[in-house]
């Protein structure tokens, strides 16, 4: 794999881009200290590189709950009974393909898989135990955390400089 080179401003654009991708291009290239024309390349390499995997809009839940009615985020723990490459990539296919599951992820030591999932109330998350754990032969053990709150979500990843101050905030 090839190591990427980036630079101080490589760096203060994924921050700001992490912290509001819907910034315009010129306060970005202002905040940067770059002409708006040099972000927009350094962005769009950025892109090719596969650094900047997609832009989507975040929702803020308790607004949306407002419109639709508050839904159930669930945190669950999920062991199989095999833990071959084979098995485990079979659950982590089917738990990345059902909608309901926004993040997988593989973990030790403990379970095998935690998985976040936001479902709409307690039926939606009875047919995706159906579908996830129940009817898959390999998962031995499952337990769910139902979130009563969500005091923090920051999607950003951190990144060195001083730039990350700025992804925190």
């Amino acid at each position: 794999m090839q190591l990427l080179e980036l630079d101080a401003i490589d760096l203060q654009l994924l921050a700001a881009l992490q912290v509001d991708a819907s910034e315009p291009n010129q306060q970005r290239a202002e905040r940067c200290g770059i002409s708006p024309a040099t972000a927009l390349r350094r962005v769009r390499r950025l892109e090719q590189l596969g650094l900047i995997e997609r832009t989507v809009a975040l929702l803020q839940p308790e607004r949306l709950a407002d419109a639709l009615g508050h839904g159930l985020t669930v945190i669950v723990e999920v062991t199989l009974d095999m833990q071959t490459e084979e098995q485990l990539g079979a659950f982590e296919r089917l738990a990345v393909a059902h909608p309901s599951v926004q993040q997988v992820y593989r973990v030790s030591p403990g379970p095998d898989f935690v998985l976040i999932v936001a479902v709409r109330d307690m039926p939606s998350y009875q047919i995706l135990a159906q579908a996830l754990f129940t009817q898959h032969r390999h998962v031995r053990h499952v337990k769910a955390y139902f979130s009563l709150k969500r005091s923090k979500f920051l999607p950003a990843q951190p990144l060195p400089g001083p730039q990350s101050r700025e992804v925190g905030a």
